[in-house]
């Protein structure tokens, strides 16, 4: 085993490397529109935005040590073998090829190519950055084992000092008053804020990477099971914690930013206008390293996990074809571009949210109701109704008389909890019918 030093020396490493597996350009872009909007509740709706953009991912890591699950798979199968292989299936999917992993590449190019070609060669140009993109981040996840080394040791400083630089500076500077909030941000910031840090998909994505982190703890030498989850604990509080300071930073960032910008559309105008402001062409160059660097490594992250896992679900295929695969995928999916990505991701992400943040709740529950699987499945079924209905409400919509109608009956529905209260009570009947049953055993 190495020694003290190096040992923790590692484990800042790792818990660096998971800091920017999850920081990706959505990460810089939804806290710094979150500012905007929220103006003088910034920081209460950023609080509710570190409770899901932060803190669920940091309960996700912890969640897969706790279980001693090999991967998300193993931990849903303890609703059913069946239930474990969809969910995990479709998890890896959303976070990988279909949705994030593209998302990368669109969001980098928007930000770090577009301001700087005209609009007649957006799509020759998305084609060729996309291919420049996901050929570097092809060759960087076939070695998955030097990903510490790569990520942990390179790409996390660089990203790091960039990001001080663009957001220290700005929050030294603001460019004026915070303004009135938009919205909800002026009823329920906090309620606001949370559902914002659902966009940020890293508390999908914490399931995934928790394996990569426990692999490299591993790897510096820690293989009693206590030992693990405590130093898989603390290199998910490394990460949890910088990407609280950083969300805070940004958001500060863009409350101020109102006075001296105006209300943009999005947060990725708000980045780039906020560089320009501060430090003209040079800000953008800065903002575009930033972008590509957050980017990149989490494409790397994505594109290794979903290798890994469906080579583990299929051996047959090997890691490098799934590697290939998923990458040309990525490649593809991405020229459908950014607009079209996100509005096809929300409806699925409507149905999984909800569901991961149960079954990481329910892996810290087993000890107290006897892992009783009847409780995983009555907790599941519950929240997975109103998952659908979420999931078709972002699809299709409701009429008023509908949405009205379902807003009275689920509490919570109307500010986008609504699965709270039916997966308390599922979590409460299936307690009851798991002591039932080992009463008449």
């Amino acid at each position: 085993m190495n020694s003290s030093g190096n040992q923790k020396a590692s484990l800042w490493v790792v818990g660096l490397m998971l800091f920017a597996l999850f920081f990706g350009a959505g990460n810089l872009i939804f806290p710094a529109f979150l500012g905007q909007q929220a103006g003088e509740n910034w920081f209460s709706a950023m609080l509710g935005f570190l409770l899901t953009g932060a803190g669920l991912p940091l309960l996700g890591v912890i969640a897969i040590g706790y279980s001693n699950s090999r991967d998300v798979q193993v931990l849903a199968s303890r609703v059913t073998p069946l239930y474990g292989i969809l969910f995990a299936s479709a998890l890896y999917l959303a976070i990988g090829p279909l949705f994030a992993t593209p998302r990368t590449a669109t969001v980098s190019f928007e930000i770090g190519v577009v301001p700087y070609i005209s609009e007649e060669n957006k799509t020759l140009g998305l084609a060729l950055f996309s291919l420049f993109f996901f050929g570097v981040a092809y060759w960087l996840s076939l070695s998955p084992g030097k990903l510490v080394g790569r990520i942990g040791k390179i790409l996390t400083p660089v990203l790091l000092v960039t990001i001080a630089i663009l957001m220290g500076y700005a929050a030294m500077n603001p460019m004026g008053a915070l303004t009135a909030p938009q919205g909800d941000f002026a009823i329920r910031p906090f309620a606001k804020g949370i559902l914002e840090g659902y966009g940020t998909m890293d508390a999908l994505a914490s399931l995934v990477f928790a394996i990569i982190v426990i692999d490299a703890v591993r790897a510096v030498g820690v293989d009693n099971r206590a030992e693990l989850l405590r130093t898989t604990t603390i290199a998910g509080m490394v990460a949890a914690t910088c990407l609280a300071v950083v969300y805070l930073m940004i958001g500060y960032m863009g409350a101020t930013s109102v006075a001296g910008l105006g209300i943009q559309e999005n947060g990725a105008v708000v980045l780039s206008k906020t560089a320009q402001y501060y430090f003209g062409n040079g800000g953008n160059i800065l903002l575009s390293v930033i972008v590509f660097l957050a980017c990149l490594s989490t494409a790397i992250g994505l594109i290794v996990a979903n290798a890994e896992f469906f080579n583990r679900l299929c051996p047959g295929i090997s890691y490098k074809t799934f590697v290939t695969i998923f990458t040309l995928a990525s490649m593809l999916f991405a020229n459908k571009g950014l607009v079209g990505i996100i509005s096809f991701s929300i409806p699925v992400l409507m149905l999984l949210y909800p569901l991961t943040v149960v079954i990481i709740l329910l892996a810290f529950l087993h000890n107290l109701f006897g892992g009783g699987r009847i409780v995983y499945i009555c907790t599941i079924f519950f929240t997975l109704i109103v998952g659908v209905l979420d999931a078709y409400k972002a699809a299709f919509g409701f009429s008023d008389e509908t949405a009205a109608a379902i807003n009275n009956a689920l509490p919570l529905y109307d500010i986008g909890l609504g699965w709270v209260m039916p997966a308390v009570v599922g979590f409460i009947l299936g307690c009851i019918l798991n002591a039932v049953f080992k009463k008449k055993a």
